[in-house]
């Protein structure tokens, strides 16, 4: 499998498709080992990258991730297929607002890596999938570096992307229902730990 993820890490970097950094990764992994996470939903796909090294975390790790970009999908489904990953992970292909999952399945950790403008949508609907005591992961909050520095930013597409991740961010820190750590970590992550029990 070393072989197909570098493969794929290349892949990415010719074709410019955004994945996961190695840092980041590496933490989720340890994090999904150590709090015995069975059960993953990935928001985001891309080529399949992440769901792969998250699904081959533990050996009863699930991983459902979606994406709404048919080429990506197609690729990711080509590499989860590779991977021998096709009974660990369910890929689905929808935009992550539109999806209407099964209310039955909890999952004990969510991954936030979409359109980095939506984060507090995507928070507010997948909150309600999540076991007690689960946890989302934001990745991207650092954006490059970018975050904090708004004001600076001439882009207007950037300046507005990057307000909206500003945003998000002030929106972890005021949720009540949620303790928010920040890690440093590759370009910037959150883990938000669901604090009590759903109404």
């Amino acid at each position: 499998m070393k072989e197909k993820i570098l493969e794929m890490e290349n892949y990415a970097q010719e074709k410019n498709v955004p994945i996961v950094e190695k840092k980041t990764i590496a933490f989720i992994m340890k994090y999904i080992k150590e709090n015995n996470i069975k059960n993953v939903l990935e928001i985001g796909s891309a080529i399949g990258y992440s769901a792969i090294l998250m699904a081959s975390a533990g050996e009863n790790v699930f991983v459902t991730t979606i994406e709404r970009d048919e080429e990506r999908y197609m690729e990711c489904l080509k590499n989860v297929k590779s991977c021998g990953m096709d009974k660990k992970i369910n890929v689905v292909f929808q935009d992550a607002l539109e999806v209407n999952l099964s209310e039955e399945v909890k999952y004990d950790l969510i991954f936030i890596d979409a359109a980095k403008a939506q984060n507090i949508k995507f928070f507010e609907k997948y909150k309600y999938f999540l076991k007690d005591s689960g946890t989302i992961i934001t990745d991207n909050l650092k954006f490059h570096g970018y975050v904090g520095k708004s004001e600076d930013i001439e882009s207007k597409n950037l300046k507005s992307l990057v307000s909206k991740i500003e945003e998000y961010i002030n929106f972890l820190k005021e949720n009540t229902e949620f303790d928010t750590k920040f890690y440093d970590i590759g370009d910037g992550i959150s883990v938000s730990v669901f604090k009590h029990e759903k109404e």
